[in-house]
């Protein structure tokens, strides 16, 4: 446990050690959503085949929140475990969870090639009603954007690493490198080489691809806490259970977005004027990732404190660390809620160059949604905080259940009912902030229980339902058993 004594996890001061982690991880998180905001504001800016292009990218866009979902959630898995080895001073399981990681990175890519292949065409044709042009582009699209995922998957894995021990910045670099490249090359590949949405897809991947290969250099050459032997990467079945036992709910979690998003989408084809609600919906949902994975952000930094500190049997610092990871993410929700609804009409207006009377139908459509559904981002901030609180204490029901609550259960029939009315275009935002404000009631039940059970009754060893002995320190700072030091 020496090393301890000298790691910020345990030593610092949780509200400052949450912000200082923090900050660079919602930065990481936001420029997630770039990469998909920045490819409809060029391509919907294309000219005639702006607002078909704009269609062909919201019906892709659920494989690309499930490419996010499931290496984000592998990663959050990594990273609990990662953090949890570490705290408890077991650098050879650290090790191995590093080589298992890779390992799982590799199969998850193998599963959405294999989709980009066989996969792409069908998932857009599903969608498009017939639309022969839509069809075709949106299928061109998503199969580039599967087929080369290696870039986005490798990313979330490569990052957690740098996470895991701290390293933050390391991850927000990389992920600026990615996404300033995909910027660059939107333009170019977009209106000089006349790519059209291929061009876009083709930005996108390059931008991932070399995202992860800056923090492959950052994990290599500066992340000497973790080990990276070869032999590490033949897959631990023990290893990948417990990297699971909290991934796997973290995965299906943010996994519900791309649910979500497809449902939302087929709903809203029955719509009168489908075509326009559903691109506002495409267009809505992108610029609402800046505030959905700001929460994320803070959401992994809490998993990654709490888990840490939770490892090492700190209850005090536990506690803290669930104070201040809510209170944090509710500042930033707060924050984001405030700039949404006074910068709703600039934020529209980036993709307000789309020609014809359905482009500009659109953006007032978006600009509406945008001040209507902003009213719930409070209440998304602090389920998510409880979402990573959960995560870092053990539970995998929980958080799932909370993410099943706010993406569809409370989402899917509101949304049909409000689809039926007059107004259906105005009218359908309204079931999110409902759904939020919904979720967030039965949130704030199970954090209370999760806090009773795990933190007040002293449980430090959620995985195995086992309560840990309390811990002290002995003459050389380090932490032991309460029983033992009595000896």
């Amino acid at each position: 446990m020496e090393e301890n004594k000298t790691n910020k996890m345990s030593n610092g001061s949780v509200c400052g050690l949450i912000w200082k982690m923090g900050f660079p991880m919602i930065v990481s998180m936001i420029l997630q959503a770039v990469y998909n905001i920045v490819d409809t504001a060029f391509v919907i800016n294309m000219g005639e085949e702006g607002v078909a292009g704009n269609l062909a990218l919201t019906f892709a866009f659920p494989v690309q929140l499930l490419i996010i979902a499931v290496g984000v959630g592998t990663g959050v898995g990594i990273n609990a475990l990662l953090s949890k080895s570490l705290g408890e001073g077991n650098r050879e399981k650290a090790d191995r969870t590093v080589g298992n990681g890779i390992f799982l990175g590799l199969v998850i890519y193998a599963v959405f090639l294999l989709f980009g292949l066989f996969g792409a065409r069908p998932f857009i044709a599903m969608q498009a009603q017939g639309d022969e042009f839509v069809t075709e582009i949106g299928a061109e699209y998503l199969t580039i954007c599967t087929t080369c995922s290696f870039g986005a998957i490798g990313f979330t894995i490569y990052e957690r690493f740098l996470q895991s021990t701290g390293k933050t910045l390391f991850s927000t670099i990389a992920q600026i490198s990615g996404a300033a490249a995909n910027i660059l090359l939107d333009y170019i590949f977009i209106y000089p080489l006349g790519w059209g949405v291929a061009g876009a897809a083709w930005a996108t991947v390059i931008g991932q691809v070399l995202s992860l290969l800056v923090a492959m250099v950052f994990h290599y050459f500066f992340n000497r806490e973790l080990g990276n032997s070869p032999k590490n990467i033949l897959p631990s079945a023990k290893i990948i259970r417990e990297i699971y036992h909290i991934g796997l709910s973290a995965a299906l979690m943010q996994g519900l977005l791309s649910v979500m998003m497809l449902g939302v989408n087929l709903i809203l084809g029955g719509a009168e004027r489908a075509d326009v609600v559903q691109g506002s919906f495409g267009i809505y949902y992108k610029i609402m990732q800046f505030a959905l994975f700001a929460c994320f952000g803070l959401s992994n930094t809490i998993i990654s404190v709490l888990s840490y500190n939770y490892g090492m049997g700190d209850t005090e610092r536990s506690r803290a660390c669930i104070k201040w990871g809510i209170l944090n993410t509710l500042i930033v929700s707060a924050a984001i809620t405030a700039l949404f609804e006074g910068l709703a009409e600039p934020l529209a207006s980036v993709f307000g160059m789309a020609s014809g009377t359905g482009g500009q139908e659109i953006i007032g459509i978006v600009v509406l949604a945008v001040r209507i559904a902003g009213i719930g981002y409070l209440f998304m901030g602090f389920s998510i905080a409880v979402q990573g609180v959960l995560q870092a204490l053990g539970y995998a029901l929980m958080p799932l259940v909370i993410s099943c609550l706010r993406l569809a259960v409370f989402v899917f029939p509101t949304v049909w009912l409000l689809t039926l009315s007059q107004n259906a275009a105005e009218a359908v935002w309204w079931a999110f902030p409902i759904a939020e404000v919904l979720t967030a009631a039965v949130s704030l039940y199970f954090l209370f229980f999760a806090i009773r059970k795990k933190i007040s009754a002293g449980a430090t060893d959620g995985e195995r339902g086992q309560k840990s002995l309390p811990f002290v320190k002995n003459s050389q700072n380090d932490l032991i058993p309460l029983d033992i030091s009595k000896k």
